[in-house]
């Protein structure tokens, strides 16, 4: 039997996460190999380049859908809120596996909490949908913009150049270092991005022998979930880089399994936000929780453009249309596309 070939950035991060998708293939017999590819994005990160005026979504997996298009590999893993809302012609999302825990999480120094820090303390991030609700939270603390991956980031700390960085905590998790965390955002403050924590298992649309076999990793409640978060954003027309947070979550209900979705799309600064939340009965059948879910993203992103929503995209757009020259000094806006 031949190796099924699994796609992967270089990173640390993405190919200890494409190496949980090949153990757990290994596990159902099938034998793989990761085959790293280099991005637009890793090669903007270690040339130091800003990825201002980059495309807002994409440029961490567009190199990976070639190779797979190309036939250079099998399978294509990526976090899966790098992912374009957009389908891509001959490429098909197989799987999401389980999600690992979607929040953001701050590491400081001293092991302090954001609401320990001084004013003025610099809190490092390079995502203006963290830059904007932490903004709205009102600490008096200072957002700067950061890039590289995880050891850069936190080493800023001990180094004295940050007080604090924000990062997902599914990155931190699936790297083994949950012990540097110094607290855990709640949802309710900070809404994670859509998509955060989960993984996303691509191959080729033709290729109906691994298709099957990829839909063995697929975990229907973590697919509902990010089918309803990206709905919402694509709806609200927003990229990954616009200040758009949403977690859906499956619960049991009274008549069987339930789908709540909570979303907040945000001005720059955080001043203004539209924030919103809704549910919807998922029924007894996985296979049409997709279509459940779409439908309850969809909806809720419609009614939060009826209510002002619309109005704050507008200015997003109007901004980023006037986003400084990649030469000028990276800010919590446009530091980084790719937030870990």
């Amino acid at each position: 039997m031949t190796n099924l070939r699994i796609g992967t950035r270089r990173s640390l991060l993405a190919t200890t996460q494409s190496g949980h998708v090949a153990d757990a293939l290994e596990a159902l017999g099938t034998p793989t190999e990761l085959v790293e590819i280099t991005t637009d994005g890793d090669r903007s990160q270690a040339s130091g380049v800003s990825l201002v005026g980059a495309p807002s979504t994409g440029v961490f997996v567009s190199a990976l859908r070639d190779a797979l298009l190309a036939g250079e590999v099998d399978v294509a893993v990526h976090s899966l809120k790098d992912l374009p809302t957009y389908a891509t012609e001959g490429i098909a999302l197989a799987a999401v596996p389980p999600r690992e825990d979607p929040r953001d999480v701050v590491v400081a120094r001293d092991g302090l909490t954001l609401g320990e820090l001084p004013q003025g303390s610099k809190v490092a991030t390079g995502s203006p949908r963290r830059v904007a609700q932490i903004e709205a939270l009102g600490l008096g603390v200072e957002l700067v913009g950061v890039r590289g991956n995880v050891d850069t980031r936190i080493g800023r700390i001990a180094e004295g150049t940050y007080d604090a960085v924000v990062l997902a905590r599914a990155g931190l998790a699936r790297l083994g270092r949950l012990d540097e965390v110094t607290e855990v955002l709640d949802p309710l403050q900070v809404l994670p991005a859509p998509g955060q924590g989960a993984l996303a298992v691509e191959c080729r649309a033709d290729d109906t022998e691994t298709l099957a076999l990829l839909a063995r990793l697929d975990d229907p409640g973590t697919h509902a979930a990010v089918t309803a978060e990206r709905t919402l954003m694509a709806t609200l027309e927003g990229g990954c880089a616009a200040p758009i947070g949403a977690l859906a979550e499956v619960a049991e209900g009274d008549d069987g399994p339930e789908l709540w979705l909570r979303a907040v799309v945000l001005s720059e600064d955080g001043a203004l936000a539209v924030r919103r939340s809704a549910s919807a009965a998922l029924g007894t059948d996985p296979t049409t929780w997709p279509a459940e879910a779409a439908k309850l993203g969809g909806d809720l992103g419609a009614e939060m453009l009826a209510d002002g929503g619309d109005e704050l995209m507008t200015q997003l757009r109007d901004a980023q249309s006037s986003t400084p020259e990649p030469n000028d000094p990276p800010s919590a806006r446009s530091a980084e596309v790719h937030n870990p």
